[in-house]
């Protein structure tokens, strides 16, 4: 099959290990693409425009990126979850010069990705399949400035990435000053989100959550970024850049996590779950 950034663009669809993956074109971007795997979408990646970050929890993400160090300052950055490499292209032409390791569970997802939406030979991004957890175990202490955790079995978080041996090792991988960012996703009344601030709590001294104001209010069910780290997290950086995309984000620190953590409970290897389904196909796409 010929690369899918040609002149005349066409949907691309296979079955991968984990589902069947679908590349369709945008009509509006002339090189740009969305990746769905069994119907939920992944990524979204412009190849012209890498920096472009059309989902609203890539874009909080690239906020933790953006505010994690120095501008234009090269990081040492471990991705868990691939998708279409959307958020380490990101990295590659802001912060050039980072060395990234892209971590994926689905090893024919990352030959689809590689055949039609390659990466420039400069990127700095290296691609391994394996399972994320195995991973983060076996990686290096004090090898990484951020991690972004970014990882769904379909919809859901899978339930060996939200304990705190996984979190405990998220610490010990991360450098001194170093960030977690994860992208999870729940609705009121926040049993999942919550235990994973209980979580992250007992092993980061200083964590915060960027999300819409209707899904922290309770509203509905939507994406929220958990931010971690043993340093003082740029919450007042983090708070102007999130309120000025075009849809607004708040982020909650401190005692304004009270009311999200409630009375939920560290989460271990033994009793950890998979986060919640999301309500009547909310991010599945035809």
């Amino acid at each position: 099959m010929a690369p899918v950034n040609s002149e005349d663009p066409k949907p691309v669809q296979i079955a991968v290990d984990h589902g069947v993956a679908k590349l369709m074109p945008d009509v509006d971007r002339s090189r740009a693409w969305l990746l769905t795997v069994d119907g939920a979408p992944q990524s979204y990646v412009d190849l012209d425009e890498p920096t472009h970050l059309e989902f609203e929890y890539a874009r909080r993400l690239g906020h933790v990126l953006d505010t994690a160090a120095d501008e234009q300052l090269p990081l040492d950055v471990l991705h868990l979850g691939g998708g279409a490499l959307t958020l380490p292209r990101y990295v590659s032409a802001t912060r050039p010069g980072s060395r990234q390791d892209v971590v994926e569970a689905d090893g024919g997802l990352l030959a689809l990705v590689a055949e039609h939406l390659p990466l420039p030979p400069e990127s700095g991004v290296r691609t391994r399949c394996a399972d994320a957890r195995e991973w983060l175990t076996a990686a290096p202490a004090d090898s990484a400035d951020v991690i972004v955790a970014d990882v769904f079995g379909g919809s859901r978080v899978p339930a060996h990435l939200t304990s705190l041996a996984y979190a405990e090792e998220a610490a010990r991988v991360l450098r001194p000053g170093g960030v977690y960012a994860a992208n999870l996703a729940d609705g009121a009344p926040f049993a999942f989100l919550g235990s994973q601030l209980a979580t992250f709590r007992a092993v980061f001294a200083q964590l915060a959550v960027i999300a819409e104001p209707a899904v922290l209010r309770g509203r509905r069910f939507g994406n929220a970024v958990l931010i971690a780290s043993d340093r003082e997290l740029p919450v007042s950086a983090l708070a102007r850049r999130t309120a000025a995309d075009a849809f607004p984000a708040r982020v909650e620190h401190g005692a304004g996590l009270g009311a999200l953590t409630g009375s939920s409970r560290i989460v271990h290897d033994t009793d950890a779950v998979a986060s919640p389904e999301p309500p009547g196909g909310s991010f599945t796409i035809s």
